[in-house]
């Protein structure tokens, strides 16, 4: 099969998870590097030119969802808690229906699977937008929370996807390939995730609170099924259509359960992100509110975002001798000491600085967490990992809110003391992760052996 790239290259045949990279025997020195080139500059080369606006848009509806009901339904209903009901609703349905998305996809392929999704979570934005003015009556909730679950839950998961994408794609390809993909995959997740709520607020207070949940919709069936029908597709063989053989194999070795082991450090690490993130927002939100500016908590959070999303571009550039676990420990090392910085805010200017300064870590943390995920993804089930990983940012985001808003009834100070405990947390997984790994320096070699 050939590649959408001018230089005809051919994706991979049906191996849709490799070792994380910092491991150059898997992928072998096939590319010596060239002189004058950047790294990013590979990226289109390898999938096409079209494939990084397309994932980039395609996922900015997500982003959109939890704020888009929050908005809608507050506005519908006059009530913050009813609104927030609807975003936890949101929340809730993507963290349990993005690794199930994930599973299908990895059984029977990203296209299906993606054009089902966009479809169905059309209709649920739609019927969202048809009860939530039901809302405001007794029972009324119960629609409209019903709709918010199964929006959440029918979103298409396009950042986890794409990162299956490039693990097929870089198969075989330059060492700093998978790192270089994963490195702006992470960086154009912070980049919707700090646009999408700004469109949301911007849409919904200058024209009308349904505008933003409407244009997520046609978002999601123009830009969510042109990723599903891309040709880079075609690079992840779904479990369906492999050998029956070697799945058999994958499943009755006796290193499952211990691969179920190395799964969940990369997934508790994420879900502690999520805890991150989510008592940071809420603290940013008490502590703006100590100075009457409420609305600009968000403005403060994007400037973590921007300075995360940098320095997780600068992933692609770090040796490749230095393996993901240690990145881990040294990324979160860093952020447990950012984290503290925060707490010493005594004004907003203060608070600015040290949120700058706060994101610098968050974002290789974030990367380097999605390439150990790479790293002991059974093979089989490269999509579940993924999306579980993402679905794990979720979960762990309403942890971090509602512990941080409990703390925040006393003081922004007490709240803040979340993203640090997260920070820590991130560390000793860290810490964990190399231990484990570092008794199986040969699990790529072993993983590729098992196929």
């Amino acid at each position: 099969m050939a590649t959408p790239t001018s230089e005809n290259e051919t994706f991979p045949p049906d191996r849709a998870s490799i070792a994380a990279s910092g491991s150059s025997s898997v992928h072998g020195d096939a590319e010596p590097p060239s002189s004058g080139r950047g790294r990013f500059s590979r990226l289109p080369e390898i999938a096409g030119a079209g494939f990084l606006p397309l994932g980039l848009i395609a996922r900015l509806p997500l982003a959109m969802l939890t704020v888009g009901a929050l908005t809608l339904v507050t506005a519908a209903t006059n009530s913050y808690a009813f609104g927030g009901f609807a975003a936890g609703a949101v929340g809730i349905g993507s963290a349990l229906g993005a690794p199930v998305l994930g599973f299908l996809a990895d059984r029977y392929g990203q296209r299906p699977v993606l054009l089902l999704s966009a479809a169905l979570n059309t209709l649920a934005i739609v019927a969202l937008l048809a009860v939530s003015g039901l809302s405001g009556t007794g029972t009324g909730i119960l629609p409209t929370l019903a709709a918010a679950f199964v929006m959440g839950a029918t979103c298409p998961q396009i950042g986890p996807l794409a990162r299956v994408r490039w693990m097929a794609l870089t198969q075989g390809k330059r060492s700093t390939d998978l790192d270089t993909a994963l490195s702006y995959e992470s960086t154009a997740d912070e980049l919707t995730f700090v646009l999408g709520p700004a469109l949301v607020g911007l849409l919904a207070s200058l024209i009308a609170p349904w505008l933003p949940l409407a244009l997520a919709a046609v978002l999601t069936l123009a830009f969510v099924s042109a990723f599903a029908v891309h040709p880079t597709e075609r690079a992840v063989i779904p479990l369906r259509r492999r050998p029956r053989t070697r799945i058999s194999v994958e499943v009755s070795t006796p290193k499952t359960t211990h691969t179920g082991l190395l799964v969940a450090l990369p997934v508790l690490g994420m879900v502690m992100m999520g805890t991150f993130f989510g008592s940071t927002q809420t603290a940013l939100i008490a502590f703006a509110g100590g100075f009457g500016a409420e609305t600009a908590a968000g403005l403060l959070y994007a400037v973590m975002g921007i300075s995360s999303a940098i320095t997780a571009l600068s992933v692609a550039y770090w040796p490749q001798r230095f393996p993901p676990p240690l990145r881990w420990v040294a990324a979160a090392a860093v952020m447990s000491a950012a984290a503290l910085l925060p707490l010493l805010a005594p004004d907003i200017p203060f608070m600015l600085a040290a949120l700058l300064v706060l994101g610098f870590p968050v974002g290789p943390t974030m990367v380097t967490i999605f390439s150990v995920g790479s790293l002991v993804a059974p093979k089989h089930l490269v999509g579940t990992v993924m999306t579980l990983l993402a679905s794990g940012i979720v979960a762990g985001t309403a942890l971090g809110a509602s512990i941080a808003g409990a703390l925040a009834e006393s003081s922004a100070l007490s709240a803040f003391t979340v993203p640090v405990a997260a920070a820590v947390v991130l560390l000793l997984l860290g810490l964990v992760s190399v231990g484990v790994l570092r008794r199986r320096p040969d699990m790529p070699s072993v993983e590729d052996t098992a196929a």
